[in-house]
């Protein structure tokens, strides 16, 4: 016979108070698969004591448990970040950008004297495949298999953009002190830049201020 109820077995086991924190005694019986029929005796079932104590013990964790405070892991300073260029393009504050149309007469006066003096330079050269084309606002200078040269405007911004086969992508903006297109990043001059590097791809001097 069943002589012993689970009640009776924590009482005798002093595990009254966790016990009964955890479940009531009619969930711990159907957790823990007692035997409905009461012809088992707790002698017969030990698995009573041995699965009672692994709940015990989650029973006085949980109550032990004290959530982690993240107080001091986080600071409502604002982060330190600083306008560095190498870190990619600024904002453009379009309230200090010059006027459309001041802009538009700055880019095609130089766009348009690169052509011709690039043409005039084009006709002291012996290279295969150089041409130089102008169309919708872009400047388009090939060189064989020496590269290409590609500027063009872009009026939202207030720059003029290079592409070059030597080095890569820039963007230039006018700088009213030096009267120039400059690239703020290493504050390269357009007109310069490009004199460097047809010297070097081409061999032959070429003045463009």
């Amino acid at each position: 016979m069943f002589s012993q109820t689970v009640t009776e077995v924590l009482w005798s086991l002093n595990l009254k108070p966790m016990a009964t924190k955890l479940l009531p005694l009619r969930k711990l019986s159907r957790i823990l698969k007692l035997p409905s029929s009461s012809s088992c005796s707790f002698r017969k079932c030990p698995y009573l004591l041995e699965a009672s104590i692994p709940l015990i013990h989650i029973s006085n964790n949980v109550h032990q448990f004290h959530p982690p405070s993240f107080s001091q892991s986080f600071s409502s300073r604002p982060l330190d970040i600083v306008g560095d260029d190498s870190r990619g393009p600024a904002t453009i504050d379009y309230s200090s950008l010059m006027q459309e149309g001041e802009f538009h007469r700055l880019a095609d006066f130089t766009i348009q004297g690169l052509q011709e003096k690039l043409e005039e330079y084009g006709d002291n050269l012996q290279i295969d495949g150089f041409d130089v084309d102008y169309g919708n606002e872009v400047l388009t200078l090939r060189l064989g298999n020496l590269g290409t040269y590609v500027l063009n405007k872009q009026t939202p911004n207030r720059q003029i953009w290079l592409s070059s086969p030597l080095s890569g992508p820039s963007r230039f903006d006018w700088d009213q002190n030096s009267r120039a297109w400059i690239y703020r990043r290493n504050k390269a001059n357009l007109l310069s830049l490009l004199e460097t590097e047809l010297m070097q791809l081409c061999g032959e001097p070429i003045n463009l201020s």
